[in-house]
């Protein structure tokens, strides 16, 4: 045999044994605790990866690009004169509106609200070319002082970059949710330096479940993201809180009142946000941009704290001695919700979590200046500012724990603890109860028609992938057969025979009969001789229960494979290859049956 053979045939060997394992692991991947260890490796790069783009973000946002700021300070808006701050707010919103609207619809959607879509609707597969338009549109946004936040973005980038992995290895789409999930909790814990608050963020606001599959990776994810970015930018959280001692418990109803004060904040940015987008949504991407770098330019040309991320003033509030007197604070709090409101509402493609927490620390500052003037023991600005920081997180986001742990960890003291749950519960109960107020994100999906598909059965169908339930005692013949292929089949015994048609390998042509009809006809036939007269036997035609049948991949979630049945109209699907020649090849076949006792388990 000559060399180039023998390669020929190592290489055909090598392919098949990749693909093999592929298969292999796909179907571990697909069930709940056999792909965790692969899981839970695959959170460990994800993190990796996603806390990689997220420090190239960081990188630009720091990098002060503009040259306009001195000393390299990147929020140091306050020291450009009146005329030039206009300029960059109005330029960079006609900048940001003729990049998008040169780009197709579909290409437009960015932030958060866009992964919960992709998230519900396409199984977690985020397009690259969105997450390249939100790392270049967020940037303009930031660096040009839009009065929006970072983390949205980062979200985005972190969801993409773990769907990506998740794709380019092929694991099936319950995976690819989890990972997607793990690039978002390694996008907060790097924006932040709060790893736990990032998996607590991704678990309740975007994946809305806590499970053990999906807590390993996301925490592993978390924790690389952290380690990555601290080596890059050191040791360090986004804000640096004084030290806090024991609250006294006569301040708890103080903050129960400042809590309840943040929550009817929080529902006006909500309703201010949605009325924005709803009344302005029909006019071009370009113009509302344009507007709103307008709106914010006219404000910051008197009161400049209001641009970009506005976190240079939440670090002045809590310093406990704040430059700005109670009443200016108040003003800058109305002034930041209003220009974020518009901004987001305006579709400028930034995040709306640092603006809620701009407008929280605001509050939390103002009610602590006024209570320290009335009872001047209580003189702990910052303790204030830090409350309605994760108070205003809660309520606009209704998240709770999340907010908690931020708090939590923002401190590293758990003296917050007690009142910190009083502010947050308070917050979260007046928008959520008293307004009727849900998630902002849930409002912006209602905005475009989407809504959260997160009932119970829709959370347990797609945990699990096709692959670990489908059953593989299957064949597949053509409609005719000669005895002896008859016999032959039912020597092998099978469950299942799948029929397709010997001319056209149509999904819609295909039939499931079980084995046990074939073998029920050749028993009733009144001797071997009468099966000898037999040269064909018409499967489509012998007495037998047929189900019609449709197809998915072995990388689809039993949700996938529910909706495919009901949009078809059949109660079976047989299953194929995702990738390459493995794509004609059938694996199992998968019934109603089967996706009823998963989830009754």
């Amino acid at each position: 045999m000559r060399p180039t053979e023998v390669l020929s045939k190592l290489k055909l060997r090598s392919k098949e044994g990749y693909r093999r394992f592929i298969e292999t692991q796909q179907v571990r991947l697909g069930s709940n605790i056999d792909g965790l260890p692969l899981l839970a490796f695959l959170g460990l790069l994800c993190g990796v990866f996603s806390g990689g783009i997220i420090i190239a973000f960081r990188w630009i946002l720091e990098s002060n690009p503009t040259g306009l700021l001195p000393e390299g300070n990147a929020e140091g808006f306050e020291f450009l004169n009146p005329l030039d701050r206009f300029l960059l707010c109005v330029i960079g919103g006609i900048l940001i509106g003729l990049i998008l609207h040169l780009l197709k619809a579909k290409s437009r959607s960015v932030g958060v609200v866009h992964v919960l879509e992709r998230l519900d609707y396409h199984q977690g597969s985020l397009p690259v070319r969105n997450a390249l338009t939100q790392f270049v549109t967020a940037s303009i946004a930031l660096v040009s002082g839009q009065s929006v936040g970072k983390e949205g973005p980062a979200v985005h980038l972190g969801a993409a970059g773990g769907s990506w992995l998740g794709r380019l290895l092929s694991i099936p789409n319950n995976g690819v949710r989890i990972l997607a999930a793990s690039g978002i909790a390694a996008a907060i814990a790097a924006a932040f330096d709060t790893p736990l608050a990032g998996v607590i963020f991704a678990m309740e606001v975007i994946i809305m479940e806590y499970t053990v599959i999906g807590f390993a990776p996301v925490i592993l994810a978390a924790v690389s993201a952290t380690m990555l970015t601290r080596l890059t930018f050191g040791s360090s959280a986004g804000f640096l809180v004084p030290e806090i001692t024991d609250v006294a418990v006569s301040q708890l109803p103080m903050f129960a009142i400042m809590g309840a004060t943040i929550g009817i904040l929080a529902a006006g940015f909500i309703q201010t946000t949605m009325l924005t987008s709803t009344v302005f949504s029909k006019y071009p991407i370009w113009l509302r941009t344009t507007s709103a770098g307008f709106i914010t330019g006219l404000v910051a040309f008197y009161l400049p704290a209001v641009m970009g991320t506005s976190y240079d003033t939440v670090a002045d509030f809590l310093s406990d001695a704040p430059t700005m007197g109670v009443v200016v604070i108040i003003l800058f709090l109305f002034a930041k919700m209003f220009t974020s409101s518009t901004a987001i509402g305006l579709g400028v493609p930034a995040g709306l979590i640092g603006p809620s927490v701009v407008i929280g620390a605001a509050a939390g500052a103002a009610a602590g200046i006024l209570t320290s003037s009335i009872w001047p023991e209580y003189h702990h600005v910052s303790l204030y500012t830090v409350l309605g920081m994760a108070a205003m997180m809660a309520a606009t986001l209704q998240a709770p724990l999340a907010a908690l742990i931020y708090l939590l960890e923002l401190t590293s003291n758990q003296a917050i603890i007690l009142p910190g749950m009083i502010t947050v519960i308070s917050a979260y109960l007046v928008t959520r109860v008293v307004f009727g107020k849900s998630s902002i994100y849930r409002h912006l999906m209602l905005a475009k028609g989407l809504d959260y598909r997160n009932s119970p059965l829709a959370k347990a169908l797609r945990r699990v992938g096709v692959a670990s339930v489908m059953d593989r005692n299957i064949l597949q013949r053509t409609r005719y057969l000669s005895k002896e292929d008859a016999l032959d089949i039912l020597r092998l015994e099978p469950r299942w025979i799948l029929l397709v048609s010997a001319k056209e390998k149509d999904a819609r042509r295909a039939s499931l009969i079980p084995a046990t009809d074939l073998a029920r006809f050749l028993n009733q036939s009144d001797s071997q001789a009468d099966i000898a007269e037999l040269d064909k036997i018409d499967i489509a035609k012998i007495p037998a229960k047929r189900v019609e049948t449709s197809n998915v991949t072995m990388i689809a979630t039993l949700q996938e494979a529910l909706e495919t049945m009901n949009s078809e109209q059949c109660d079976a699907l047989y299953i194929t290859g995702a990738h390459g020649a493995s794509k004609d090849k059938i694996f199992g076949v998968i019934t109603r049956e089967h996706i009823e006792s998963s989830y009754r388990v």
